[in-house]
């Protein structure tokens, strides 16, 4: 698992489109605290469309999460396949199109649950390409998962609530674990 940190290989060796001969890679930015399902499937099929993607938690050290960074990107590693070639990174919170700008990342990838998601991602997704150039590919979520949210996720475990299917298994064990202690 160690190998999915930091310098990754392509996803697949299959042939993708290129832009301009090079390789394309994203980033799949977020908070994930925690990692849903509905991350999960975008994350998977961002992978069928880019030769490398990168999860980059953005983690904001004046906020404190359910789980660390770290705690973050385990279940994230832990959530997606060994052979997968996805990386996964933490940056302290900071500009989108500087994260990507170091990663050297040609776009970022977006799931949308609905309108309301894409309302609130077309004006940062504009800024990053007024920017930078930075482009945006929004992919629209799994209906299955369009209800789900981290935090959702989070206040139905707090009260006892079952999430099963909408956050791989062991999340549930580890949200179950950290919030339900007293």
């Amino acid at each position: 698992d160690m190998a999915r940190r930091g310098p990754g290989t392509p996803a697949t060796t299959r042939s993708r489109p290129r832009v301009d001969g090079m390789p394309t890679r994203c980033v799949c930015p977020g908070s994930f605290d925690p990692v849903t399902n509905g991350h999960v499937d975008v994350i998977r099929r961002a992978a069928r469309l880019f030769d490398e993607v990168i999860v980059t938690i953005l983690h904001n050290p004046a906020k404190a999460g359910t789980f660390t960074p770290e705690d973050q990107e385990d279940l994230i590693i832990e959530a997606l396949p060994a052979d997968s070639g996805i990386r996964v990174e933490v940056f302290a919170q900071t500009l989108l199109v500087d994260v990507c700008r170091s990663l050297e990342a040609t776009a970022v990838v977006k799931g949308l649950r609905g309108g309301t998601d894409f309302a609130y991602e077309l004006p940062m997704a504009l800024m990053n390409r007024h920017l930078t150039g930075l482009e945006t590919v929004f992919l629209p979520g799994a209906p299955a998962y369009e209800h789900v949210s981290s935090s959702l996720v989070k206040e139905v475990v707090t009260y006892g609530g079952d999430v099963s299917g909408l956050v791989p298994d062991h999340v549930l064990e580890a949200l179950v674990h950290r919030l339900r202690r007293g």
